[in-house]
């Protein structure tokens, strides 16, 4: 993969990664409300998030600060948007459409770096185009698997929950308000052992999938 050659390059390759990144952290919360409202949950509507007006979603923390604090010291991107409301209660069927909400934000992402590799191999050799293509891929799979954890409050939480019982399920989703400081002792300890969850749980499929789609990395 080529790299930008000067610093205006590097500078606007970055500043238009960043951009589009940002753009797929909002799109990931759109699809929640949007597959929630056509489960038969109308929270999101109602709360005026059934809308592409970034402002309506970011979270300032951690749609912006987090993801260029993480980009410029630590090379990859991850952030989040307000969280989507929802009533699972509205839903025909809770445990399923719940997961089902929650599988539509990470898919999204899945599509968007889809919709990249086709402009990245119709590229036609432009350098430029195809590194910030190849970021955008990565940091769009990354977002995507890095939710399907299946760790609360993470999308794969409730993607799981599709699958268990009545009582494992209630049980599950009631660690989700404690699930966020599992998660960070998960990462911080595994760091502390030597073991970093990006590089063994996320980063595997992500090259997998990038192979798939023909993306150097």
């Amino acid at each position: 993969m080529s790299v930008p050659t000067n610093t205006f390059e590097q500078l606007l390759s970055n500043a238009v990664i960043i951009v589009i990144v940002f753009y797929s952290i909002i799109i990931h919360e759109v699809s929640h409300a949007f597959a929630a409202y056509a489960l038969g949950d109308d929270s999101a509507k109602r709360a005026g998030r059934l809308s592409f007006n970034p402002l309506r979603h970011i979270d300032w923390f951690g749609t912006v600060i987090l993801p260029l604090i993480l980009y410029f010291s630590a090379g990859f991107i991850w952030g989040y948007a307000k969280p989507v409301p929802f009533n699972p209660y509205n839903f025909r069927n809770l445990k399923r459409d719940s997961g089902l909400t929650a599988l539509a934000g990470p898919v999204s992402n899945i599509l968007i770096a889809i919709g990249v590799a086709v402009a990245y191999h119709l590229g036609g050799g432009v350098h430029l185009l195809q590194y910030i293509c190849v970021y955008v891929i990565f940091l769009n799979l990354l977002l995507a698997f890095f939710n399907l954890i299946p760790v609360p409050p993470l999308d794969g939480s409730k993607v799981l929950g599709m699958f268990l019982t009545d009582e494992a399920y209630w049980k599950w989703t009631a660690q989700e308000r404690k699930g966020m400081i599992y998660l960070f002792v998960i990462i911080i300890g595994s760091n502390l052992l030597g073991l970093n969850l990006i590089s063994t749980v996320v980063l595997p499929p992500v090259r997998t999938f990038m192979h798939l789609l023909g993306i150097p990395f």
